[in-house]
């Protein structure tokens, strides 16, 4: 093989006759240079970025490969071995007695023609809710999970795994769920899925194949959901909430037959469902033939009580209950789960099965396995501390440097409602103000359902709608848009309503993922900002 010419004094003539490949001549010098076991795949991938680029045009020629070879100092043997990978690729083509030639087929990728805009200051401290603390993660115990469970796990354990997820985990996580949660938790109704946002695409899916085309959500409620729903084809329709939960009459009159609820800790107001509205609730779904979908998104932190038990162990052909481990161990995870009623369970299985063929076996051998040695229930205890910790220091705060401020929603969860005087406002000036000192925060009029994807009282065409086995239950009138509470308006939440006129700035402000000593920081400089 011939070896590249070394030392700085020593160098290459580009090929001579201009043109094309002349121009591109100087990207490949790096094959000319590169380590001896390297240079076939360095001289591959110039070739290829020069066809790619541009810089060797469909239809130019390229020299013999014994001219190339000469030109850059490598063998012969490896520029053809170069020139037949490119032609099997497409990105050559060889005539034979008449030399290579640059294809037709490879074609660049379109580069921006505009600088793109420059990117916010990021905030000094940030409030945004729904966020833990990713330092918690027990990385330790984690690990050690890790190895062991990889030390014992049998190899055709890392086949293809059931798509309702690995036995092992459904059985712990059933145990669990039953014990932490109240859930009427079967393992063989429970998928283990990517997340509450696969949990909702799976039944969401599965309620268009039968006919809905609109679930109603909470408004206030989490916007995330919109792009989901959208996926599979279904409209939104917001509903509103009063002191107790979702609202029963515009319910009723909406025409809807599925809705997706935060009964345990309504996100982002804080509402508990009271004992009374869950009974309504499921006496509607009942009803209307329906389905309840909650999502039990942080369910496991509350700071006064034991956790208020899950919608799902009152009826659970009624509804559907999801979670995950995003707030107690970390979102990155994409593990979570639902509890399916029978009659949607074979085709939500169905529908995993073909979206992704399963969780991570490895991930799934381990959770369950931390889970089965009580690691799970101490992370929960030791996020419990944290996070409480960490509330009480924001009201602290707020009482000290907001005056006449009120707070809601700080029995659990991982975030306030916090109601600022009038005299701050008007809310959006108040946040322009806030990020030019540092700090960024969540209006609760952000959570408004609002969008091309969302409807308010038009129910029409879902009576017709059917779910497996059971037929509906009639025609349900629409909407007619009364009844809208406070809250809906864009108001404070039910327990600190104001008066009529009050234009006060409700805020949503999460705490979990900030030490005590940033929060009391970031409130300062909310105080300072906000300062009329």
């Amino acid at each position: 093989m011939a070896e590249p010419l070394e030392g700085a004094d020593r160098h290459r003539s580009a090929p001579t006759g201009g043109g094309p490949w002349s121009t591109a001549w100087e990207l490949l010098l790096p094959a000319a240079t590169a380590p001896a076991r390297q240079r076939g795949r360095v001289l591959q991938s110039a070739l290829r970025e020069a066809v790619r680029t541009g810089r060797l045009a469909a239809g130019t020629r390229l020299p013999s490969s014994r001219d190339l070879a000469a030109d850059l100092g490598v063998s012969r043997g490896l520029v053809t071995e170069a020139y037949e990978q490119l032609t099997a690729e497409g990105y050559l083509r060889s005539d034979r007695g008449s030399g290579t030639w640059v294809g037709e087929a490879a074609r660049g990728g379109v580069r921006s023609a505009h600088t793109p805009a420059p990117r916010s200051v990021a905030a000094q401290v940030n409030f945004r809710p729904g966020t833990p603390d990713l330092s918690l993660f027990p990385r330790s115990a984690w690990a050690a999970t890790h190895k062991s469970v990889l030390a014992r796990l049998p190899h055709r354990s890392l086949g293809y795994p059931d798509p309702r997820g690995l036995p092992a985990l459904r059985e712990q996580l059933a145990a669990l769920l039953t014990r932490r949660r109240g859930v009427v938790a079967d393992p063989g109704r429970l998928v283990v899925c990517s997340g509450v946002t696969q949990a909702t695409a799976l039944l969401g899916s599965v309620l268009y194949a039968h006919g809905l085309r609109s679930i109603g959500v909470e408004d206030p409620g989490s916007p995330s959901h919109g792009p989901v729903f959208t996926g599979v084809g279904l409209r939104m329709t917001a509903l509103p909430l009063d002191a107790e939960g979702l609202a029963m009459g515009p319910l009723r009159a909406s025409g809807v037959r599925a809705v997706m609820t935060t009964p345990a800790h309504q996100f982002p107001t804080g509402i508990a469902y009271s004992a009374r509205r869950r009974v309504e609730l499921l006496d509607w779904a009942r009803a209307v033939d329906g389905l309840i979908f909650e999502d039990d998104y942080d369910g496991d932190f509350r700071y006064d009580r034991a956790p208020v038990g899950a919608l799902q162990g009152l009826d659970p052909d009624r509804v559907a209950y999801s979670g995950s481990v995003s707030k107690s161990l970390a979102p990155g995870l994409r593990l979570g789960w639902v509890v399916v009623p029978q009659r949607l369970l074979e085709e939500v299985v169905e529908r995993k099965r073909t979206m992704d063929l399963g969780n991570p076996a490895l991930d799934q051998e381990v959770l369950a396995d931390f889970v089965d040695r009580g690691g799970y229930d101490r992370q929960l205890r030791r996020c419990q501390r944290a996070y409480r910790e960490r509330r009480d220091a924001l009201v602290r705060a707020l009482d000290e440097h907001f005056p006449g401020a009120r707070v809601s929603g700080i029995a659990a969860g991982l975030h306030i409602i916090a109601r600022l005087p009038a005299r701050y406002g008007p809310a959006e000036t108040f946040r322009k103000r806030a990020a030019d000192a540092g700090v960024a925060v969540r209006l609760l009029s952000d959570h408004r359902m609002t969008g091309d994807n969302v409807q308010t009282t038009d129910g029409a065409g879902m009576a017709a709608a059917r779910l497996p086995t059971e037929p509906a239950d009639g025609t349900v009138s629409a909407a007619d848009g009364t009844g809208r509470s406070d809250l809906a308006r864009g108001l404070a939440v039910p327990d600190t309503a104001s008066g009529p006129g009050d234009e006060g700035v409700d805020l949503v402000l999460g705490y979990a993922h900030l030490s005590p000593t940033e929060i009391a920081r970031g409130v300062g400089l909310l105080a300072r900002a906000g300062t009329p």
